[in-house]
């Protein structure tokens, strides 16, 4: 039992021993550490106070912060709470302004409402002293119609041209000198003063309506025309007509510069642009003017040629190169018609220049030693106002189309005769008439319906002398039809003026087809065109004799058909 306790007390003792060795290193190194962590509160003593400072001044700048964080909130509010007002205030404006516009929108429109009332009622006013207005120059210019008579005549003198002998220097179509032989002296005054050694001294005045020199334009003279067109419209028959010798520029006066072609109808027209595409621009200008009258015009091509009447718009069984022959009959009233004429209803004035085109690339010519392209034969473009019955009624034509709807009814089937050798022209035989007293056919009648007036438009051929002009063979019997129906229409002018109680229209196909022009109701007006050359100056006397005879003729003053 001492031996076993002998044993433990030495384990205790070594064991206290480890015990006191051990405690006596944690000493140790306690100190150690304790002195390692005196020294690092020795070295983090100086940021410990740059930390207290910096901290000190974050709270500082915290508190500055958080003083403007209240102060900026503050200002906020305020400026929040004055849009808020001004918002309200400029809200109020525009409503208000809105109201105010309003009211003053609902003002304007009973302004203009008023004032649109008032601007009718002045075009009312308007439209009706226009119309008064309009009665009274078409009454103004009946009565001047009626003092100058029912027959005008002007004359016209062309310029002297490169083939004219005196033109040794040609004198510009502008001048206001005329060379040559022929002057106008005033606008109503044309002296012809020719001195050629072996002759008689000339020295002659002839006194016309109107005279228009070398350099008056195609303006001018269709201007003094123009008024025939407005007593067309008012139903006056009117006829006008080209007269002059071979050269005068006749074709030029009515037609244009390039009369052998279709006429040109420009928007605006040249200054060279004749009488007939003006006169067919104005007609349809006028129509339009005035829709209530709503006419419907019909067109009619017919050449004189040899004396015989050749329709130029034929498109029947007798259609030729140049036309189907017709004939000149009289009516039960005493009127002349020409059976079978064909008539083409046209509502614009590019389709009545299209059918005048068409007709001229058929008319005859020839070259001659006066001119290159000679007309052969009288141009007769007739133009009726008619009121539209086919529009109102039923039409009598059957309901199976015909193969040309321009054919007139009247006319009977015919065989082509011969060809001329002149001018390749094919002789037909004259067409009968079925119904006596009637110009126009059926299907004519149920195009144009009631005929109301008529416009002729004519253009002579020229008188020659076939000594100058140098024709012979067949155009030398036509240049000798061509006289004799210039020489009839003279005589039956004289006749008129002499007061005859016969009147020889018979004796030429042109003076018959013409006669309720010549001696009818018709207000005609003649443009005598001359030649200022001296080696023309023979056919210039007898083209100046016969407008001074056409102007001694005194006919009763025509009554207009008005169109309804």
């Amino acid at each position: 039992m001492p031996v076993r306790s002998s044993r433990w007390g030495c384990f205790w003792e070594l064991r206290a021993r480890q015990l006191q060795r051990q405690l006596q290193s944690w000493k140790v190194t306690g100190r150690d550490r304790r002195a390692e962590t005196h020294a690092l509160l020795r070295e983090q003593m100086p940021w410990r106070g740059h930390s207290l400072s910096a901290l000190t001044r974050l709270c500082l700048a915290a508190q500055k912060l958080k003083r403007e964080m209240e102060a900026l909130r503050s200002s906020s509010r305020g400026l929040l709470q004055s849009y808020r007002e001004e918002y309200r205030d400029c809200l109020s404006e525009i409503v208000q302004a809105v109201q105010t516009a309003q009211l003053h929108c609902e003002a304007l429109l009973a302004a203009c409402s008023a004032e649109a009332g008032r601007l009718e009622q002045s075009l009312r006013d308007v439209t009706e002293r226009w119309q008064r207005e309009l009665r009274e120059r078409r009454r103004l210019q009946d009565a001047l119609a009626e003092l100058k008579g029912n027959i005008r005549v002007h004359c016209r003198i062309r310029p002297l041209l490169p083939f004219d002998d005196e033109a040794q220097e040609p004198v510009s179509p502008d001048s206001s000198v005329s060379g040559g032989v022929v002057h106008a002296v005033d606008d109503e005054t044309v002296l012809v003063e020719c001195n050629r050694p072996g002759h008689a001294l000339i020295n002659k005045t002839y006194t016309f309506e109107r005279v228009y020199g070398p350099a008056e334009s195609q303006r001018a003279v269709f201007e003094d025309v123009c008024p025939l067109l407005t007593s067309f419209l008012d139903g006056y028959n009117v006829c006008i007509m080209a007269y002059g010798q071979t050269g005068s520029r006749k074709s030029f006066t009515m037609l244009g510069p390039h009369c052998q072609e279709e006429p040109a109808l420009p928007s605006e027209p040249r200054g060279d642009t004749g009488i007939i595409p003006r006169a067919a621009a104005e007609l349809f200008r006028l129509i339009s003017e005035d829709p209530s009258r709503s006419p419907e015009v019909g067109v009619s091509v017919v050449e004189i040629y040899n004396n015989d009447i050749f329709d130029l718009l034929a498109n029947d069984g007798c259609r030729a190169a140049s036309g189907a022959k017709r004939q000149v009959l009289p009516t039960q009233q005493g009127k002349t018609v020409v059976c079978g004429l064909t008539y083409q209803s046209v509502r614009s004035a590019a389709q009545f220049l299209m059918l005048v085109g068409r007709g001229l690339k058929l008319r005859a010519k020839q070259p001659t030693s006066v001119h290159a392209e000679s007309s052969r034969s009288h141009l007769v473009i007739t133009v009726t106002l008619a009121t539209a019955t086919s529009r109102r009624g039923p039409s009598r034509r059957p309901s199976t189309p015909a193969p040309r709807s321009d054919r007139s009814a009247s006319a009977e089937p015919c065989q082509p005769g011969p060809r001329s050798p002149a001018t390749g022209r094919r002789q037909s035989p004259p067409v009968p008439l079925r119904t006596r007293g009637h110009g126009l056919g059926r299907a004519a009648q149920d195009r144009l319906g009631q005929v109301r007036a008529t416009l002729q438009l004519v253009d002579l051929a020229g008188s020659e002398c076939a000594g100058v002009s140098g024709v012979t063979g067949p155009a030398l019997r036509e240049t000798s039809c061509i006289n004799r129906s210039l020489a009839a229409l003279s005589d039956v002018l004289g006749a008129l003026a002499e007061g005859r109680g016969h009147i020889p229209y018979r004796n030429s196909r042109l003076t018959h087809l013409l006669q309720d022009a010549l001696g009818g109701d018709a207000k005609l007006q003649v443009i005598v065109c001359v030649s200022p050359g001296q080696k023309h100056v023979a056919e210039t006397l007898q083209s100046l004799g016969f407008g001074a005879r056409a102007r001694q003729v005194e006919r009763g003053h025509p009554a207009p058909r008005k169109l309804r």
